[in-house]
This record gives structure tokens, sequence and C-alpha cells, in this order.
């Protein structure tokens, strides 16, 4: 069965690829506790939360290590989760039932497109420097609501919005917990994400901000309050169409982006490779069963990247990730008990690392500067992905057209500009 993962000619050995493994494993295990703090707050049971997220993570990344033979783990993607919670829910009041049928469709409708040339049209016609911006306007946007969240930053009738309460002692564990997680990421220390948490969850139990677990472990939480509880005739509105789109689009740049920064650090892919579609499908695949489940868009993890920088290249580095996540599913006392501000503070690290993407972007390009302005900005001030991806695209087109640059244009551009502003007509 080993020779499958074609170990010899990709110059590794099982050692390496279970010790890359163990490395992604802790690197991403922060998942599990983060996603059920943000999609809990929709109203859904947050222990069938975790456990759907588990298994997702583990369903999805040992298929893709057997089905596309590379070192990919996928889980539940931040952003997309952070939008399924604070945008659908939360901002349009939509039944969290409706909001999983949106995610389900977008993943429905991304294996369709998995299985043809799509990918490779996407590529091709949507500007690199766009979907950076897409990757920074997301960092943006969730950074805002970890900040929110942990009371940093609150409301204000005068200003829209202010500095919070710094003397409450719950926002300074979150700052506490936002400056460990700055410091191990700057060290490189292996799992920082998961080790800041569980240090400021200590300091927070200490001074009597969180209930300590009465157990470590325990059997795995029923699925059953949210298992196929997804609304998907209530998600086919017309006015929903831009939202599905947006959950489609950006889990494919999400994708793409992440496999390009894993996958050809490792080697592994060419712009058209199997291992590439290989992946893309499963990460599809993996999208719609999540919905099933209960949790949102399921996506390549860039956590990956610390796989790969432990050797692993093969699928048998995921296989591996994948059985560790096992260990989570009997960890639900112990994730209940983190307190909330123990957990933000990586949602605000996780839009930093987002948000670097910036860096990459030709500014000096006119349409392209103003339009990366306008995606990174408008997402966290209007709340929405959609809302900024949409009105980026909708510049891009304008400034090409008034400059004249009629060459630049094509229909992948054309569409989304097209299909962003169905949100405004039928706002």
């Amino acid at each position: 069965m080993l020779g499958m993962f074609q170990l010899k000619e990709r110059g590794t050995d099982v050692k390496t690829e279970v010790r890359a493994g163990f490395t992604t494993f802790l690197t991403m295990m922060y998942i599990v506790p983060v996603n059920a703090i943000i999609m809990g707050k929709t109203g859904m049971d947050m222990s069938a939360i975790m456990t759907a997220t588990a298994l997702i993570t583990i369903i999805s990344t040992v298929l893709n290590g057997l089905w596309a033979n590379t070192p990919i783990a996928m889980s539940v993607g931040m952003g997309l989760n952070a939008y399924f919670t604070f945008g659908l829910v939360l901002g349009m009041k939509l039944p969290w039932q409706t909001a999983l049928g949106i995610v389900f469709i977008s993943g429905a409708l991304f294996v369709i497109l998995s299985f043809t040339r799509f990918r490779v049209w996407v590529m091709q016609s949507v500007p690199k420097d766009l979907r950076r911006a897409i990757s920074a306007g997301i960092g943006a946007f969730i950074a805002f609501i970890g900040l929110k969240e942990m009371g940093i930053v609150v409301a204000n009738k005068a200003t829209l919005v202010s500095l919070g309460h710094l003397s409450d002692p719950h926002v300074l564990l979150g700052i506490f917990g936002l400056f460990v997680a700055f410091a191990f990421y700057t060290w490189r220390v292996k799992g920082a994400f998961i080790l800041a948490i569980l240090l400021t969850s200590v300091v927070g139990w200490s001074f009597g901000l969180g209930q300590l677990p009465t157990s470590l472990f325990s059997m795995p939480a029923s699925i059953s309050p949210i298992f196929l509880k997804l609304d998907i005739m209530g998600a086919l509105s017309l006015s929903l169409i831009p939202v599905i789109i947006t959950f489609l689009i950006t889990d494919m740049f999400d994708s793409l982006g992440t496999l390009a920064g894993v996958g050809y650090r490792a080697g592994l892919f060419e712009d058209d490779s199997k291992e590439l579609q290989k992946t893309l499908e499963v990460d599809a695949v993996a999208t719609s069963l999540g919905a099933l489940l209960g949790v949102s868009t399921t996506t390549s993890f860039i956590e990956s990247a610390s796989g790969v920088e432990e050797g692993g290249r093969t699928g048998l580095t995921a296989v591996a990730t994948g059985l560790f996540f096992i260990l989570t599913l009997f960890m639900l006392p112990l994730f209940k008990s983190i307190p909330a501000n123990a957990i933000y503070p990586i949602l605000v690290m996780v839009g930093v690392l987002m948000f670097t993407e910036l860096e990459n972007i030709n500014f000096k390009d006119i349409p392209t500067a103003i339009s990366a302005f306008i995606i990174t900005l408008m997402m966290p001030l209007t709340y929405s992905i959609t809302n900024g991806l949409s009105l980026g695209f909708i510049a891009y087109l304008f400034l090409l057209l008034v400059r004249g640059e009629f060459k630049r244009i094509n229909i992948g551009v054309v569409s989304i500009a097209a299909i962003g502003s169905l949100i405004f007509i039928f706002h």
C-alpha cells in the first residue's frame, strides 16, 4: 500500500512523512475550537460543531492524501466561517440552515467545475493581483472581527468604532493572547497558535476568567443537532446568487493560492498538473460534505506548509495529519473550557498573515491599485466579503474601460463584475 505514495520517487520515507504530518497537525489543530467558537455564535450547538469540524478535517485530509497524493491538509476555512456567521447569519439575518444550504450549493458548483477546464480559465482570466487583494481583504475582515469580539474595538455612535475598555480583565486577556501569538509566531515555534491558545487559557483560568475543564477527554459529541439540517431550497433565492458565487470564488481563489504557495515550494504542482487537479477535486467535494455535516466551507490549509518544511512530499503526510486529528474528537472538555478571548487573538493573527499578500500587488498600476484598495477596505467596512469583492471588480472593469485598456478586459472580469452588480440591484 505504501507504494501508492511513491516515497522513493519523491525522495522521502515513512518516518519523514509521519513527522511532517504531526507537524501539520500541531500547526492547524487550533481550527477545532476556533471554528466552534465562531460558528457557535449562530446558535448552532458548539459541541456538535467541534465534532463535525474534526470529522471533516479527518475525512478531507485523508481523502486528499489517498486520491491526490499531496501533503495538503484540509479543514473549515478561516474567513468564510467568519463570513458565514457574522455576514450571513448575524448580518443578513439568514437562518444558519439556509447559510449551510448556500455552502452546499457553492461546493456542488465547485465539484462540477473542478472536473472541467474552468480552473485553468479562472487562473488565466482573473488577475493575480486581485486574487491577492481578496486574500488581504478577508484578512482585514477576520482581524476586525477578532478585535471586535475581544472588546478591543467597540461600537461608538459618534465615530462608529473606538477603542474598548482596556481595564476590562477579559479584554486584557485578549491583548495578552494576541502578544503571545505574535511572539510565538515570530520565534517560529511549532504549533504556535495552539500553544498560544493553551497558554492564554491557563492565564485566564488562573484569574477566574474561564472555567477549568473537569476532565481532558471524553467521548465525541453527537453531530445530530446540525447533521443534514441544511436548507437548500431556502438558499435557492435570486437575491442569494451573489453570495453563493462569492463562496465559490473565494474558496477557489483561497485553494489556488494555498496550493501555489505550498505545492510549488514542494515541487509538486505545475499549472495544469494532475496533482493540482485532484487536490481541487477533493477540496470541492469536502465543501459539500462539510455542509451536510454542519460546517461552513472546507478548503486547503496554508498550515500544510509546516509539514512540507519538515520534508513532507506525498499524500502519506496528509493521511498522517488526518489520523492525528482523531485525537481531537475526544478533547471536547478541554476545548469547551477555553475562554473566548484566548481564541479570538488567533483570528487576528490569521488575518495578519492573509493581509501580507498586499506586498505582492503591483500598486504602480492604477486600476489594480484602486481596485485592490477598495476590495481590502470595503470587506471589513461593509462587514461583507461579497460587497468588497464585488465593488473591487466593478471598479476594476470601469477603470479599464475609461482608460481604454480593452485588451485587459476578459470574460472572467466581466462575469464577476456583472454577478457582483446583482448584489446592489437586489440589496
